[in-house]
């Protein structure tokens, strides 16, 4: 019986399983030494130090953190509800997509956190606008507590190259 190694694409989608479980994500990296990591704040719209990277890169993959609606090199969300912070949030997110080699057109996954559901049809409204095309895969949910009070949160992760 002969074993196949896993594919590139298998071997990215298990990476959240291996990050979690310890002693694997060595053994990946020394398994297959060609999918570069490459931890990054180019574009990041925060002001201050934030113990996390604005995305990482993997392979040619490109993981953004969540993003809020805040005013670029502030903490200070964009003033008027949910339209205003979702315009916001992915004018941030297409900054640091373009800071990183990617743009809004390679976009693959995105998850929405939504501090009040029935806002739900306003976000969606602002998002169609900045993916005319085809629409990336995408969960949501209604999360309360979102940092700084902020009525959206999206996290997306896109093609590079």
């Amino acid at each position: 019986m002969m074993i196949r190694p896993l594919s590139r694409l298998a071997r990215l989608a298990l990476l959240p399983l291996i990050a979690l479980t310890p002693g694997l994500w060595t053994q990946a990296a020394q398994a297959d030494e060609r999918v570069p990591v490459t931890y990054s704040n180019a574009g990041s719209p925060l002001a201050g130090d934030f113990p996390f990277s604005a995305a990482v890169r993997v392979g040619d993959l490109l993981i953004l953190s969540g993003q809020l609606g805040n005013l670029p090199g502030t903490t200070t969300l964009a003033p008027g509800g949910i339209r205003a912070e979702a315009k916001q949030v992915l004018e941030n997110i297409r900054h640091i997509l373009e800071a990183n080699g990617s743009s809004m057109d390679r976009v693959v996954k995105c998850t929405a956190m939504i501090a009040d559901i029935d806002e739900w049809a306003d976000f969606n409204e602002v998002y169609v606008t900045y993916f005319p095309g085809p629409k990336p895969a995408r969960s949501a949910f209604e999360a309360a507590g979102l940092a700084f009070d902020a009525r959206v949160e999206l996290e997306c992760w896109a093609a590079v190259n």
